[in-house]
């Protein structure tokens, strides 16, 4: 993996697990729980002035992470809820969710953005560049329907989100909220893979027939 790439991943890592750390410290130290979560919702945003520091920029997710983080802090700090500091990830992930949804009409979506620069010359490919594959209808229809499988698949885990964080014991959530991720995550790369096998993606980048409905391989033009 390259270093740009195992940076990110450790600040993924870092944005997961240490507002758990955080939290159940500072109960186990007694701090009220309210407390407890306004101090986990600060790693997040630590993480964001990492990368800031070490590339001088922000993506777009993580700007928007990090504007969340501090929109909910606010609004926790004059409502002092501690539940919709729970919720805080839930609402997130919807706005996530409904993001993808709109890039489908992009010009290209996100989860192709997301994908090209780990798959792209490197799996099942035989180094044709993404930009000529995109040229295929069918390419594109891949890359728009895993768009919508991963919207509608966020806006399922923000419901659930917002569900434990309004019902379940307050002590409860933080921990169930971290363990969503790796099941919603995992059950997204399992359905995305048998999409991707059944759709013909693999066949395309390795230079195999892409067909078209009719059977005959599409004709493959200059990227525009």
């Amino acid at each position: 993996m390259p270093v740009k790439g195992r940076t990110r991943l450790l600040l993924l890592i870092a944005d997961i697990g240490l507002p758990l750390a955080v939290y159940y410290g500072l109960r186990a130290a007694g701090v009220d729980m309210y407390r407890a979560l306004l101090a986990s919702a600060v790693p997040p945003l630590l993480s964001a002035g990492v990368q800031y520091l070490r590339e001088r920029r922000l993506d777009g997710m993580g700007a928007f992470v990090g504007g969340i983080v501090l929109i909910s802090l606010g609004a926790a700090v004059i409502g002092g809820n501690p539940r919709f500091l729970l919720a805080k990830d839930g609402w997130t992930t919807a706005i996530a969710g409904i993001w993808y949804l709109l890039s489908v009409r992009a010009r290209r979506p996100l989860v192709f953005h997301g994908a090209r620069p780990l798959l792209e010359g490197r799996f099942r490919s035989d180094g044709t560049s993404w930009d000529v594959l995109w040229e295929r209808a069918r390419f594109r229809r891949i890359w728009r329907v895993s768009t919508v499988i991963w919207g509608v698949a966020m806006l399922v885990d923000a419901a659930v989100r917002v569900t434990m964080a309004y019902t379940l014991p307050v002590d409860e959530v933080p921990a169930l909220g971290a363990l969503l991720w790796p099941v919603t995550l995992g059950l997204l790369q399992v359905v995305n893979g048998v999409y991707y096998e059944f759709s013909g993606l693999w066949r395309i980048t390795r230079g195999g027939t892409a067909a078209s409905g009719t059977g005959t391989r599409e004709p493959v033009r200059a990227p525009r």
